[in-house]
């Protein structure tokens, strides 16, 4: 079984930076593929960025490329999200969620893909 917490969410002005950040304890924490999701107010959860659970790949939503990273760190049982350039429209509650290594990679951009989720951290972007 994985605990996840998130923190490193907060009010950050349109075009500035945050960096979320995932604390794993538990057993196996490097056999787990990771992801983000976050939900905004009124919508669903939706997929935001994974990374399989050796780092050889990662995966992000349309809406955050080429401003979000994804990475990890096995040795210290965390998994980060540097958020650049934020715009208002990614204001949300970010959450990390944690799938079976042996997950279907068509899974991995689902929430049922996913075994464990944290609490969630709220993001706020104002314009």
């Amino acid at each position: 079984q994985v605990q996840l917490v998130e923190s490193g969410g907060g009010l950050v002005q349109a075009g500035g930076s945050l960096r979320l950040s995932c604390a794993a304890s538990g057993r196996s924490f490097s056999t787990y593929n990771m992801g983000w999701f976050r939900q905004a107010p009124g919508k669903e959860r939706a997929f935001v960025a994974l990374i399989t659970w050796n780092s050889g790949s990662t995966s992000y939503a349309d809406s955050v490329k080429g401003r979000f990273t994804i990475s990890r760190d096995n040795a210290k049982n965390t998994v980060d999200l540097q958020m650049n350039s934020l715009k208002p429209e990614d204001t949300a509650v970010y959450y990390c969620a944690a799938a079976s290594r042996f997950a279907l990679a068509t899974t991995l951009a689902r929430e049922d893909g996913y075994d464990y989720w944290g609490q969630g951290t709220q993001v706020t972007v104002s314009s």
